[in-house]
This record gives C-alpha cells, sequence and structure tokens, in this order.
C-alpha cells in the first residue's frame, strides 16, 4: 500500500504533455471551482509554495486550468454556473499575479503597440487577459477590446494605429465575424497591422489563416511579437 501511494504522489508530481505538474493543476481546479469563497492573495500564496514563478501561473497553470474546466463542462462533470464562477475566479487569480510581477517602465512613444481583440458573440475572455500579460511582459503597450462592434474596432484602429492586432475565437462559428473585422481593418489602414488570430483553434491551421486573412494563427504572444519585428526590420531597410 505504501510503495502504490508513493507511486501514485510521484507521477502527480511529475510534468504531463503541457508542462504543469498535475498536482498543483489538481489544486487550482479545486480552488477555483470549489463552493467555499476564494480568495485570491491566498491561493497565490499556496501556488508559491510548489515553488512556481510568476510566468508560469499566468502562462501555463491559468490556462491549463481553463482547459480542464473547458473539458469537464463538456463532459458535464461542471455545470455551466460553475465555469463561469471558475473563469472569474481564475481572472482575479490572473490580476493578483499580473500585480506582483516587477514591470519595466514602458516608453508608450517606442513600445510596440498591441490591441487585443474578443470580437461580439465570444464569451471567453480569460485567454484575451493572458495574452495581454504576456504582451505587457514583452515590452508591448497593450489595450483591450472587448465585444466591440466592427465599426469601432476599425476606428480604434484607425485612431490607435497599433502595430499588432491579435483577435482572440473560442468557437468555429466566430471565424466570419473575425474575417469581416480583418477585411475591414486592411481595407481602412495601409500598411495594415500585423493581424493575429489565437484561441481554442484546431484543425486545419493554414486554412483558418487564409480564410480569416490574418497573417498568422498562434497561441503564443512571443511569435506575434517576433513576426511582428521582422517584418518591421525588413520594412525600415526597406
Amino acid at each position: 500500500m505504501a510503495s502504490q501511494v508513493i507511486s501514485v504522489l510521484c507521477e502527480r508530481q511529475t510534468s504531463g504533455p503541457s508542462g504543469a505538474r498535475q498536482i498543483v493543476v489538481d489544486y487550482l481546479l479545486r480552488a477555483v471551482t470549489s463552493r467555499n469563497s476564494f480568495d485570491a492573495s491566498l491561493v497565490m500564496e499556496e501556488l508559491r509554495g510548489y515553488r512556481l514563478t510568476i510566468d508560469s501561473i499566468i502562462d501555463l497553470y491559468i490556462p491549463q486550468v481553463a482547459t480542464c474546466m473547458g473539458e469537464l463542462w463538456t463532459t458535464s462533470d461542471l455545470d455551466f454556473a460553475s465555469v463561469t464562477v471558475g473563469a472569474l475566479r481564475l481572472q482575479a487569480l490572473l490580476s493578483e499575479a499580473s500585480s506582483a510581477l516587477v514591470h519595466t517602465a514602458i516608453n508608450t512613444h517606442t513600445a510596440p503597440l498591441a490591441l487585443v481583440v474578443v470580437s461580439e458573440g465570444e464569451q471567453h475572455f480569460l485567454g484575451a487577459s493572458v495574452v495581454a500579460a504576456q504582451l505587457r511582459r514583452l515590452g508591448c503597450d497593450v489595450s483591450l477590446s472587448i465585444a466591440e462592434p466592427p465599426k469601432q474596432i476599425t476606428n480604434r484602429v484607425l485612431y490607435d494605429q497599433p502595430d499588432m492586432v491579435l483577435m482572440s475565437c473560442a468557437q468555429v462559428a466566430g471565424l466570419e465575424t473575425i474575417a469581416r473585422n480583418v477585411k475591414k481593418i486592411r481595407r481602412a489602414i495601409d500598411p495594415a497591422p500585423v493581424i493575429a488570430l489565437g484561441g481554442a483553434m484546431r484543425g486545419d491551421i493554414e486554412g483558418i489563416r487564409k480564410k480569416t486573412g490574418v497573417d498568422l494563427v498562434t497561441k503564443s504572444a512571443k511569435d506575434v511579437v517576433g513576426f511582428y519585428t521582422k517584418r518591421h526590420k525588413a520594412l525600415s531597410r526597406g
């Protein structure tokens, strides 16, 4: 019995395919779906007890637990209300983690400007908030557009002149909206900013890129910043 217990504990301490330790994922999932009260600062202290960095909490564990909740909802092991409360608690934890970061002062005159867009009809804002936090750590000046109509998004792009527009999409049905927004942006401004698409997309990534008209489809903020940097250097040399 003792050897079985030790074996289970060892398995839970090891990292899964995502790189997250299962014992931490299990703890955080319980914390955000519990019927008990939730204190983001206390949960942060517990997570730091697992020797996690703030970056790993933001980039790995919060998205991983959000994915777990989505899977549990699809299998009816969590109801919609529990998933909604869990997402709000993860959002609070994200704010708590972000406030603990040592932010380097951003020069708004020289820093790349990024606009993160959650289109109308989308109900998942946590992923966009995680991406915004990642972009800030990469030295970008970031603003968020939440459920704004296409005309307002276009006006925002014309006024702010962002270097990057990152669009979040959690469902295949939302790709049509993304495609319309991309077309409007490209018609409104020349040269258009780098436009990226992220979210819970699977399948033919190249087909999705062509269908929506974005420059790249990725779940990595670093990929978008890297794409922008390469294009910016190429245009500067030209």
